[in-house]
Parts: C-alpha cells; structure tokens; sequence
C-alpha cells in the first residue's frame, strides 16, 4: 500500500524539492499550492497536483476531502507554505501582518484541524511544520516574520503532546539559508515599506543583506531541507527538530550561547555591516 503525503508550498523551492524527493522515497504525494501552473513537471513526474491557498477555508476542506476521497488516508502532513514580508513594525500595514498569519499559521492550523481525523482513524502520521531558524532568533524589520515561525514553533510543541497518544508525530523543521524565492520577497518587501521611511538607511543596508547572502556559499539548496524531511518521517522515532541548511546549526548554537543583549549586538552588525 503506498503511502499518502500532502505537500503545501509545492511550486517552487522547498516543497518542490519536497515532492520530489518523497516520491523517490514511494510515496503518493499531493503536490498543493496556489499556482497549480507551476507544477506541471511534478504532474509528468507523478505526483497529484492541487490548487490550494491555505488562507481559503473552502480549498483547504476540498483539499483533504479529496485525500480522504482517493486515498482514504494521510501518513505525512508538510506544512510548508509560508512567505516573509519585511519592513520595520511601524511600517507594515495590519492588514499585510494578518495576510502573513494567515498564511504562515493560521492555514497550517487548519490542514493540521483536519488532516487528523484520518490520521487518529489510522493509528499514525507524520505532521511536519517547516518554521525556520527565524522561529528562534530575531532581525531587525522581521517582526512579522519571526512572530509567525515564533507562533507555529510553539503550536508544534502543545501539538505534540496532543497527538501522541494516537501514534501520531509532529516535527519541526528548521531551515538556515536557503537558495529559493523567499530572500527576494523579502528583499522587495522591505524596500518598499521602510525603504523610503524614518528607518530607510537601516532597512536598506538589511536589504544588502539578503542580496549578500543569495549571492554566497552560505545558502544551500532547497534538496538539503527536503532530504532532511524524509530522513525524518521515515525514522522510526523522529526527533522533534531537525535544524538544516546554510548556518542553521551554527546559529541555534549562538542562540542558546548568548545572552540577548548579545544577540543583538551581533545581529545588528551583521545587519548593518556595509557590503
């Protein structure tokens, strides 16, 4: 009997890698995201293409109903939809704050809400929550961001414990660097909300920053987060974090080292370091 798995996020970077790499590991995967367009080739490489926005209730219920529907179970949830619009608190609009919670958490709630009814039926599952080093550490004009994989971390843990009872897993996945789309969101987020404000010499030395590191050995490639996803849902006691990616270990490794005051002081060099 193959497998069921359920890719958010899955047109482009992480969760493209993702697909593919779980169907060379035998599972039938769900490739979901909101621009079905962009994943023909992971249709012609076998995968089951979805159109799904996590932040509508009406394709996240036909989502898993058609799951339920074809497959009648689910082993691997991956939420990995989510985005980072930057710019200083001040700056940012409530409305673009919201859009980010809905996306970043809110929509991975929600698959999660339903997603385990089939997997308390079966006695198992994997729910896998990609939050970041960024759910742990902090930069300037990330607020939004770091509150949303701050938030998703912690739902994980209370979740955890919830689920264990029914065989059920969940597992956080925290990436460093990595080469995808998102340093380029961000990079245009920022600028255009805090690049003309009272912070814009800061917030555009940030900016320097995400082109510095796209442009760097630093950031890896999206295939090192998803082979580390499959290490985890096929272990058979999964830890509950797996750090991945450019800098992830070093980083968490300073996080739990410094104080915050030094944290801090070292991240806004790095931030404003002229390059």
């Amino acid at each position: 009997m193959n497998r069921i798995a359920l890719v958010t996020g899955a047109s482009s970077g992480i969760g493209e890698a993702t697909v593919r790499q779980l169907l060379a590991d035998g599972y039938a995967v769900y490739a979901a995201a909101r621009r079905a367009e962009r994943m023909t080739a992971l249709g012609a490489a076998g995968a089951r293409i979805v159109t799904l926005d996590v932040t509508d209730d009406v394709t996240i219920n036909a989502t898993i109903r058609r799951i339920e529907n074809e497959a009648g179970r689910l082993d691997v949830l991956v939420n990995n939809a989510g985005y980072g619009a930057y710019g200083a608190l001040e700056d940012v609009p409530l409305d673009e704050a919201r859009r980010q919670f809905e996306v970043n958490l809110f929509g991975a709630a929600r698959l999660i809400q339903l997603a385990l009814p089939m997997m308390r039926a079966q006695r198992s599952g994997r729910v896998v929550n990609v939050t970041s080093i960024g759910g742990k550490g902090w930069e300037p004009f990330g607020s939004w961001y770091h509150a949303t994989k701050f938030a998703l971390e912690g739902l994980s843990d209370c979740l955890r414990l919830e689920v264990k009872p029914f065989g059920i897993d969940v597992i956080v996945v925290e990436p460093g660097a990595i080469r995808t789309e998102w340093g380029g969101i961000a990079h245009e987020s920022l600028l255009r909300r805090s690049g003309e404000s009272a912070y814009a010499p800061y917030a555009r030395r940030h900016a320097r920053m995400f082109e510095w590191a796209a442009g760097t050995n630093m950031a890896s490639p999206p295939e090192v987060v998803a082979h580390t996803i499959s290490r985890a849902v096929a272990a058979r006691r999964p830890r509950t974090r797996y750090a991945t990616g450019g800098g992830a270990g070093m980083f968490l490794a300073l996080n739990r080292l410094l104080s915050d005051r030094m944290q801090d002081r070292l991240m806004w060099r790095f931030s404003q370091a002229e390059r």
